[in-house]
């Protein structure tokens, strides 16, 4: 259908216009014809006119339909728990019947498509080629993903097959789906006879030479009054055993298990409950305690100018922490303790009094780590010749009211997201006005958001060089943030602790001379984590330098070794290595620096989540909801059959997509080649005929 912009009346026009320039045209006599003279006319005619009409800007107006099949999702729970607990004949039968489900679907009209949990979730699987491997079930996931990739397309309904047993993400019964869901239980409901170990409870550091504690929580089923035996082992030699009593009317119990924390480094523990006769399944009876073990608590050195509200904060955060010995001094009110200090925080020091120079000079002779807080008091050019990395030059006393924001390339240490979200809610604190300059090897792990504008102005610093590093605040307010954080969080100022924590950390991490600095990123992995470490290198006079080829080496237990290449960047960006088997790794790194081969070693732990073999009873309560909720039923496997029959009494309709398409004429290359073969054909045959 051909539309124009203006009035219909105008082709009118149009046409008259071509009239009129065709008969002025050819109104004389010619040389040819009557007939011939007509033809002629009605070309130019013709020609004008559409020219003309061209002008009112028309446009072809088409609609095209088109056609979506009704589409019904096999949404699969292959997660282990259902391969290990469901009766192998019944897990034959839903397999076969998901087959000839999607056949006979497929044959009246419908689209099918297969979906699973993990990673594989958005890409479809054929009912045959499932596999119940997946380590962890999110059922939420899996029926989000399934909403969010059909939103507005014609989805018919979901057949969840599952045995209803959740460990990962939100129960799925706490979410809103707009589409039929169709459960089909698997699983087994029964109790079973079993002893379970679901918790360890102890702190994932100990110091060397003291005690540690490992708490083991035991469930059982079936075997109340008895005695469990549980064993506290290390590389498969057990260190103790215990007779556990299992009293009746109870499910669980505790037991308790006392250890010296041996030479530093990192250990893994397993306890273990052993198998008694008739029980269900020894795969829930072991689990694993990652400990670090480390020479003792670091000593802080806590020094201020003066009394402040940021001294009572830093404290507070650092006694939280076992980890630390804290020491606190100020000029005139405590003596300093003549004692080796791992880290070191100085508040407003240098100060433009002279105050605490004693404690500048241990930390500058002793290259003590060191953190600075800059405020009112502090001297800004004593403090610009410490070599911390920065060079802060102000504007008289001019402040900017600030908060925290993260530098997403920022790597040796990471933020939770809830602890970004809390950042966001801290009150503005003042940092000094002025020029603020990174050196080079400096890297801000916070900057300045002034009200909604987020700056590229550092807040948090590290810097110095790996003989003695250090870091720089840029203000002395941030106890204001402490106290918020407690009070919007029931008294748990965790973000703010952990920050303090994880920089005095940083400080002290590493503390020498190594030209090549690879790590992990985390304390400790999963088996689902994917695995990343981060790498640093540094020339002869330690400025940092990128682009050097790494290569790292991890040896398993096993003594079996993975190699991986990397190349470091400005960019901050990891080495991710991918998922790994739980276990107690080593790794060493190196790399040729300047001509010079360099080299780093550590440690890795990956701690194994046992999440499917902790729970074998299936919660078929939980599909009877999800499917009552949206109008539908629950189903066994025997009942494929009624489930495919509902489906179709339901009489799902294709549903036909319209679209218009609107293109103008004047676009049209073929009208262009019409216009020129009719003006062509005009003058060839004027001039065969003796015209011009």
């Amino acid at each position: 259908m051909i539309s124009v912009a203006a009035s219909p009346w105008f082709i009118l026009l149009c046409l008259a216009v071509g009239a009129g320039y065709a008969a002025l045209l050819y109104s004389a006599k010619a040389p040819w014809s009557k007939a011939l003279n007509l033809g002629l006319a009605a070309l130019r005619f013709v020609v004008v006119s559409l020219l003309c009409f061209l002008l009112l800007s028309p446009f072809l107006k088409t609609t095209s339909n088109t056609t979506e099949k009704p589409t019904v999702v096999l949404a699969v729970d292959n997660s282990q728990s259902v391969g290990l607990f469901t009766p192998p004949a019944v897990l034959g039968q839903a397999t076969t019947g998901l087959r000839q489900l999607a056949e006979t679907l497929r044959g009246r009209g419908f689209h099918v498509e297969t979906r699973t949990l993990g990673p594989t979730a958005a890409r479809p699987v054929a009912p045959d080629s499932v596999r119940f491997t997946a380590a962890a079930t999110d059922l939420d996931g899996l029926l989000t993903g399934v909403r969010e990739t059909y939103e507005g397309r014609n989805l018919a309904g979901v057949v969840l097959v599952s045995d209803g047993i959740v460990n990962q993400g939100r129960s799925p019964a706490y979410s809103e789906f707009n589409f039929p869901i169709y459960s089909v239980a698997v699983g087994d409901t029964l109790p079973k006879k079993d002893l379970n170990l679901p918790t360890l409870n102890y702190n994932r550091v100990a110091f060397s030479g003291n005690k540690f504690t490992i708490e083991a929580e035991v469930t059982y089923d079936g075997f109340a009054g008895s005695t469990a035996v549980v064993q506290l082992r290390e590389n498969g030699r057990v260190l103790q055993t215990q007779r556990v009593r299992l009293p009746v009317g109870q499910r669980r119990t505790k037991t308790t298990f006392t250890l010296v924390a041996p030479a530093p480094g990192k250990r893994r523990y397993e306890v273990v409950v052993e198998k008694q006769a008739g029980e269900f399944t020894p795969l829930n009876n072991s689990k694993f305690a990652y400990i670090e073990i480390v020479k003792g608590k670091l000593r802080v050195l806590l020094a201020g100018a003066a009394p402040h509200p940021d001294l009572k904060a830093l404290r507070a955060a650092i006694q939280q922490n076992d980890n630390f010995d804290l020491v606190t001094y100020l000029p005139g009110i405590s003596p300093l303790k003549s004692q080796d200090y791992d880290v070191a925080i100085l508040h407003q020091l240098p100060a433009r009094g002279g105050e605490g120079a004693e404690v500048l000079a241990q930390v500058k002779s002793r290259r003590i780590p060191a953190l600075y807080i800059l405020g009112a008091q502090s001297d800004f050019n004593a403090y610009n010749s410490v070599g911390a990395g920065l060079t802060v030059l102000p504007r008289g006393s001019q402040t900017d009211e600030v908060t925290p924001v993260l530098n997403p390339g920022f790597s040796r240490f990471t933020f939770e997201e809830e602890a970004l979200r809390r950042f966001a809610t801290y009150p503005p604190a003042l940092v000094p006005f002025g020029d603020i300059r990174l050196s080079g090897g400096a890297e801000a792990a916070l900057y300045q958001q002034v009200g909604r504008l987020r700056t590229q102005k550092p807040l948090l610093v590290f810097g110095g060089t790996p003989a003695q590093r250090q870091a720089t605040l840029l203000t002395d307010g941030s106890w204001q943030w402490r106290l918020q954080e407690a009070v919007e969080h029931e008294d748990r100022p965790d973000a703010y602790d952990r920050l303090v924590v994880r920089t005095l950390q940083l400080l002290t991490q590493n503390a020498n001379k190594k030209r090549l600095d690879v790590y992990p990123t985390q304390d400790v992995f999963s088996t689902q984590d994917d695995v990343t470490f981060g790498a640093e290198t540094y020339n002869a006079i330690f400025e940092r330098t990128y682009g050097q080829q790494i290569t790292l080496t991890l040896t398993d237990e096993q003594q079996k070794t993975r190699t991986f290449n990397y190349t470091n960047s400005e960019d901050g960006a990891p080495l991710h290595l991918g998922t790994l088997p739980g276990g107690f790794y080593r790794y060493a790194a190196r790399a040729t620096l300047n001509g010079q081969l360099q080299q780093d070693r550590g440690e890795l732990l990956i701690q194994e989540q046992q999440l499917e073999a902790l729970d074998a009873r299936a919660d078929h309560n939980l599909l009877y909801q999800l499917a009552r909720r949206s109008k539908s039923r629950l189903y066994y496997p025997q009942q494929f059959a009624q489930l495919t029959q509902d489906i179709l009494k339901a009489e799902y309709k294709p549903v036909i997509y319209s679209k218009e398409d609107l293109k103008e004429l004047i676009n049209l290359k073929w009208l262009f080649f019409l216009i020129l073969a009719l003006v062509t054909i005009e003058w060839a045959t004027r001039k065969y005929s003796g015209g011009v």
